[in-house]
């Protein structure tokens, strides 16, 4: 969240979205070490299966609320 609105953001090496002023509510880790064990290079099946089975939805509203 930043200024009051949901952002999508990319960041560098890991970077949080705190250094430049947003309040993450969901992250996703697509560095290769963090899916390349189960899903090899399927990056989008891999985000796929983090998106619509991983993520805690509910979770999420309340971080943005």
């Amino acid at each position: 969240v930043k200024d009051g609105k949901l952002a999508i953001s990319k960041t560098p090496n890991g970077e949080n979205p705190l250094v430049h002023g947003a309040s993450p509510i969901l992250g996703c880790d697509v560095w290769e070490h963090s899916y390349y064990i189960d899903y090899r290079n399927a990056r989008p099946k891999f985000v796929e299966t983090f998106l619509n089975s991983l993520v805690n939805w509910g979770f999420a509203e309340a971080n943005f609320a």
